[in-house]
């Protein structure tokens, strides 16, 4: 038998035993989509958007479910920052430091959130640096 046969064969088998077809484990067009949004919604409704994705999704599908929470974590952090940001600004000369601190985290945020939403429209799972994980 030629090595072509033997493939065939093989490839023919794998279809006849239930096998999964090739790529049946990677993320769908909409898992991605929704992984993505989850992250992109931070900047704009801080944790309630990854909130809101991940308790809609979360069981059904394990990327979404991953991503979710891991958006949902960061987006935590990132409220946490405000709040310690907008309470600095309160008090005189520390005030500035407030401001300073405000804009920091919001870089912070959006330098972060580019390569997690990218990464996520790919289907890979993303992982943010100094990110504490209140939500397992």
């Amino acid at each position: 038998m030629s090595e072509a046969e033997k493939k065939q064969a093989g490839a023919q088998q794998g279809q006849a035993g239930g096998a999964q077809p090739a790529g049946a484990g990677k993320s769908s067009p909409d898992e991605k989509n929704m992984a993505m949004l989850a992250h992109v919604l931070i900047l704009f409704t801080g944790f309630i958007g990854p909130l809101i994705i991940w308790l809609l999704k979360k069981d059904q599908s394990d990327f979404v479910d991953d991503q979710g929470k891991e958006a949902l974590n960061f987006g935590i952090l990132i409220a946490i920052g405000y709040v310690v940001a907008s309470s600095l600004s309160r008090f005189g000369f520390i005030g500035f430091i407030g401001f300073i601190l405000d804009a920091a985290v919001f870089v912070f945020a959006l330098v972060s959130i580019i390569p997690a939403a990218t990464a996520a429209g790919k289907g890979v799972r993303f992982r943010y640096p100094l990110c504490i994980r209140l939500v397992q």
